[in-house]
């Protein structure tokens, strides 16, 4: 799971604390193993309904086979990071009660989990911003932004299912955008635009990449081995299977964990020293 990056305490000392964006399985009721449906394929062996336990899951919510999930065709699973939504839909939405001690809280916990999930990757990607010296011009707006979702993250079940999480996410954005063209602006290079592109097997390898706008990309399966990514936008770029063998992420906007473990790597691919190595990547 991924680390937080620098966390600037949010500007308001009477809002509720910056909630931890990283899972801490161990304090949630395994949610994403029974809220969030999967479809049999290549991340899934199985097909699975939403609100359905997965046929994996233990009764002290641990996974029977965690240690051999991508063995056991579950890789969707090792790469599936919920931003530490799910504790926080646990413990502080509902308070320590399971879904299956307290059944009838079964239905508002999996309908809440999904929208708390959205609510702390958008903290992970304004906390990241907040760090970056190159958007201060956009800083106050984003801790206002940030002061905002910290609330909604704190709010009861029923206010997170009244909640336009698409509205805020289109505001958030906004201020994103702007701290990501701010940022992206010191890179050398000359900018690529390959929003929304489909690169899909593209051959990229050794490719200048820095300061590249891919937010939304196609980049399954793309040979981007060696590539340079400094500086790239990277919310929202879909690398599964994506070669990133020796490539340079350092300070790479956006990245995740998910987007790390989805692709390809090796011990010669540079990445931010707040993000882990996956463990399947080749020595």
């Amino acid at each position: 799971m991924s680390a937080n990056p620098a966390t600037p305490a949010p500007a308001d000392p009477a809002l509720p604390s910056l909630p931890v964006l990283q899972a801490d399985c161990s304090n949630c009721f395994a949610l994403c193993c029974v809220a969030l449906p999967f479809a049999k394929s290549n991340d899934f062996a199985a097909n699975k309904a939403a609100g359905t336990p997965c046929k994996n899951l233990r009764e002290d919510f641990r996974c029977g086979i965690h240690t051999r999930l991508r063995d056991k065709g579950f890789q969707g699973c090792t790469v599936f990071d919920c931003f530490g939504a799910g504790q926080q839909v646990s413990q502080v939405t509902f308070g320590g009660r399971d879904w299956r001690t307290h059944p009838g809280t079964a239905g508002a916990m999996y309908e809440v989990f999904p929208v708390l999930r959205q609510l702390h990757e958008l903290l992970f990607y304004v906390t990241e911003a907040l760090t970056l010296p190159a958007a201060a011009p956009v800083h106050a707006d984003l801790r206002h932004a940030q002061a905002e979702t910290v609330r909604w993250t704190a709010a009861d079940a029923d206010a997170l299912t009244a909640l336009d999480v698409g509205a805020l996410r289109g505001r958030v954005n906004t201020l994103l955008l702007r701290a990501s063209e701010l940022a992206r602006a010191k890179a050398p290079a000359r900018k690529k635009n390959h929003r929304g592109a489909d690169l899909m097997g593209a051959r990229l390898a050794g490719a200048d990449l820095r300061g590249a706008n891919l937010r939304g990309a196609y980049l399954i399966a793309a040979n981007l081995r060696g590539a340079d990514l400094r500086l790239a936008d990277l919310i929202g770029a879909d690398f599964r299977d994506a070669d990133l063998r020796g490539a340079d992420l350092n300070d790479a906007l956006f990245l995740t964990q998910p987007q790390l473990g989805a692709a390809r790597g090796d011990a010669a691919t540079k990445i931010p020293s707040t993000l882990a190595r996956p463990a399947h990547w080749s020595a």
